[in-house]
């Protein structure tokens, strides 16, 4: 096997690799350790030299929307309180007409009743007169004068 003397140190074969793995670890790692910090350099200079972007235009937009939604809001609830009008106003309109409507028909049928009674007194007054006028025709019939 392999020895080697370093400052009065004997090291044989298996530590020589185990000496030169660590080394290579340790070298590894400073050489990790240099690149995540020059990341972390390039990250901070990307984030100093950052400028945020002109939102202006999305605030004077959504101040536009929102006064136009809240005329939208203002004309649906005008909307809706007529609504509500009309639909009391065509409720009381339905009533009074109904109200109307049992009034007239109340009418009809008192003039319907008057009629039908007017009708039966002149079927009275026909048969009357028609017995009236069969009499008369009788006597005259009767009447020995006629006969000439």
């Amino acid at each position: 096997m392999a020895e080697l003397e370093f400052a009065g140190l004997k090291v044989k074969g298996g530590k020589i690799f185990a000496i030169l793995i660590a080394i290579s670890t340790f070298i590894g790692g400073l050489y990790g350790a240099f690149e995540v910090y020059q990341r972390y350099l390039s990250m901070e200079k990307k984030i100093d030299n950052f400028v945020s972007p002109d939102l202006s235009n999305y605030d004077q937009e959504i101040a536009v929307l929102k006064s136009e939604i809240s005329s939208i809001l203002g004309e649906v609830s005008l909307v809706n309180d007529v609504t509500q009008s009309l639909g009391t106003n065509i409720k009381s309109d339905i009533r009074n007409m109904n109200n109307d409507i049992r009034h007239i028909t109340e009418i009809v049928n008192d003039i319907e009743d008057r009629q039908k009674e007017d009708n039966r007194e002149l079927l009275e007054e026909i048969k009357i007169i028609e017995e009236a006028l069969d009499i008369k025709i009788q006597k005259s019939l009767s009447n020995p004068l006629a006969n000439m």
